[in-house]
């Protein structure tokens, strides 16, 4: 079940979000999640975020700014199990257009979303100097 998150969810999602992120991200220092994780937990409480819940457990959410997808964020024993999809779809459903960056090294992540419909529309350095791709969707 996808539904928006609430206040109470806070905890798990930050969780999820720092395991997740450590774990995709190994060609990043783990410590720079651990430093942000503070600045990012106030960011998501302003978000528009869903989660999605098996037997009454947050395993996934997304993350949104407007169209911009901030993340799509699974727990590690929940990858592959179509989740991911699951949630982008809801957002799909609602927008004519969304964006996101992804680095070039998650390789599982850019064939997610390429295989989704996103578009490559430019690449960059981030501040940690790891390229990382633009990607864009549109419904049409």
């Amino acid at each position: 079940m996808i539904r928006k998150a609430e206040k109470k969810d806070s905890d798990r999602i930050m969780q999820i979000w720092l395991d997740t992120n450590i774990s995709a991200h190994s060609f990043i220092p783990g410590e720079y999640w651990i430093s942000n994780f503070d600045e990012v937990k106030r960011a998501i409480e302003e978000a528009e975020v869903y989660v999605y819940e098996s037997k009454d457990a947050i395993c996934g959410f997304i993350g949104l700014a407007d169209s911009y997808i901030a993340g799509i964020f699974v727990e590690q024993s929940y990858q592959s199990q179509g989740i991911g999809r699951k949630l982008l779809d809801y957002i799909k459903s609602s927008h004519t257009s969304l964006s996101l960056h992804v680095y070039e090294k998650n390789s599982r992540a850019l064939k997610f979303y390429l295989r989704e419909g996103f578009r490559i529309s430019s690449k960059s350095m981030d501040e940690n100097n790891c390229e990382e791709f633009e990607l864009k969707w549109n419904s049409d």
